[in-house]
């Protein structure tokens, strides 16, 4: 049996958008329903007296798997709630900054936007500009941002439009060595590149499992260093949030909800293992390479970055987006994000074990039809 068939995607679409939302496997998302219906089946017995254990469990494999101490993570949904966690309880003044990038989750800088018109502080986006160079010029162009006010530094680890990968270790070593609170967004990081938060350097670091690792949809977590997890206040203060325990034990229960997709994320863990993902990830990269040939040979144009990973975004001719990306799905069946940044349109793919060569040239075919 082969990959896609072990995916829920349906046969007929082209499937260059894994970034987005992910996709889950068959095993994977079978288990998540096993454990629905467990919770279903006695449902006192499941949240009563089963869940703390389970989620136990399901944290300590995470763990081991990112590079922390069980105890230093909690579930979220999401990263973005995540990073909404932190960014929300921080006791931000008038006038203090928050240093970040232009190439930022557009989510994400609502967020921020947000915590500015309360708070009055200001939102420091800081241009890195595309096609992106080296580390180095990366970490100088996000630095040269910094000022007296700054207070926080957030920014992505993979980001999500321009698909880059920012060198977080040393912008947050600066950060470290200048005071100032480090958040980074590792929405597109998990299940695609390695971790270790506890040597990463960040302060607070929110990630999916339900992009790269492919576990079912809603499965996040926050990591916070020991020394911060004080300073994030709870998203519901409800049972078992009482002094004396821990950053994790604190934030398990909170209201009564369905926990499958956090109880699945070790299967999804055993899922790529069982079938060689690193490979499949060293495969996958070399389908963005091939990509990347096919549309700077047909665009002319240097890809915004050329970072190792499974995604990559390409400028385009000039055109409109939205009719692009619609024909691209209604003529072709082909999923792909197309945008506008600073009045060009781009387009990203990202690939998963699923896709292969036909997926690439199915889109690279199509296009100068379009355009």
């Amino acid at each position: 049996m082969s990959l896609r068939d072990l995916f829920l995607l349906d046969p007929d679409l082209v499937f260059l958008n894994h970034g987005s939302f992910g996709a889950c496997p068959r095993p994977v998302f079978e288990r998540y329903q096993a454990w629905q219906r467990e919770l279903e089946a006695s449902p006192v017995e499941f949240l009563g007296r089963r869940f703390e254990d389970l989620l136990d469990e399901a944290r300590a494999a995470l763990a081991v798997y990112v590079g922390a101490e069980p105890g230093d993570l909690v579930f979220c949904p999401n990263a973005t709630s995540g990073v909404n966690a932190v960014a929300r309880s921080l006791r931000l003044e008038h006038g203090d900054e928050i240093l970040s990038t232009d190439h930022e989750y557009g989510a994400l800088d609502l967020t921020w936007e947000f915590v500015c018109d309360r708070t009055g502080a200001r939102y420091v986006r800081q241009p890195v500009p595309t096609p992106v160079g080296t580390e180095e010029g990366i970490v100088e162009a996000v630095w040269a941002g910094f000022g007296p006010r700054t207070r926080v530094l957030y920014l992505s680890h993979i980001t999500s439009r321009s698909a880059v990968r920012f060198p977080v270790e040393e912008l947050c070593r600066r950060a470290r060595k200048a005071g100032v609170v480090s958040i980074v967004d590792g929405a597109h990081a998990v299940g695609q590149i390695p971790l270790d938060l506890s040597s990463l350097g960040a302060d607070f670091y929110a990630g999916n499992c339900h992009k790269w690792l492919c576990a079912p949809k809603g499965a996040g977590f926050l990591w916070a260093r020991p020394e911060h997890q004080s300073r994030i206040e709870p998203a519901t203060v409800t049972w078992g949030y009482e002094a004396g325990q821990g950053f994790g034990e604190r934030r398990h229960w909170q209201g009564t909800r369905d926990p499958a997709a956090y109880l699945s994320v070790p299967a999804a863990i055993d899922f790529q293992r069982d079938h060689g993902w690193d490979d499949v990830r060293e495969r996958c990269r070399g389908l963005v390479d091939l990509a990347r040939e096919s549309m700077t040979s047909w665009t002319g144009l240097e890809p915004l970055g050329r970072d190792p990973l499974q995604m990559a975004t390409f400028p385009l001719p000039p055109c409109d987006g939205d009719e692009v990306k619609r024909r691209l799905f209604d003529e072709h069946r082909v999923e792909v994000p197309v945008w506008q940044r600073n009045g060009a349109p781009l387009l990203r793919i990202s690939v998963q074990g699923y896709n292969d060569a036909g997926d690439i040239e199915a889109l690279v075919g199509a296009l100068p039809r379009l355009i």
